[in-house]
């Protein structure tokens, strides 16, 4: 199963931002359609990645006049990347060995869709119980 069949379940819609966008900007964005992250694109291009974890550290680090920065004074970057094609299992070895939550989905340079270890994991969990259901079922009419 690939990072593509994620994408057709669950849509390709990407909310994402601009590098000159303010940090206040960014969390209202956050908060407004209840995600973890943002892609960060200059030119139709990912060059970062904005997180909930961006806005903490930068909270410690600068209190409320973080709001005001821009996102690529706070954005992490460069943000890793997969393409549709990888495999779900290599994505999830990705993000565990990077120590992050979410992954752009590129096509040459262009963002095509956004994953996070939620929705792998729930791919992951469905496949896994639709196999024991049709073991079930092999086993009950066997």
């Amino acid at each position: 199963m690939t990072i593509a069949a994620i994408l057709e379940s669950k849509g390709d819609e990407v909310i994402d931002v601009a590098g000159e966008a303010s940090v206040g900007e960014a969390v209202a964005l956050l908060a407004g359609r209840r995600i973890g992250a943002l892609p960060v694109t200059e030119g139709g291009r990912v060059v970062g990645m904005f997180s909930e974890r961006d806005v903490i550290y930068g909270l410690a680090r600068d209190g409320g006049a973080l709001l005001a920065r821009s996102v690529r004074e706070v954005m992490t970057a460069p943000a890793h990347t997969v393409t549709p094609d990888v495999p779900v299992l290599a994505a999830l070895g990705l993000m565990t060995q990077r120590r992050v939550r979410h992954l752009p989905v590129v096509d040459g340079e262009r963002l095509v869709g956004l994953v996070s270890i939620g929705d792998l994991v729930k791919m992951r969990i469905d496949r896994i119980e639709a196999e024991a259901d049709a073991m079930r079922d092999y086993i009950q009419t066997a």
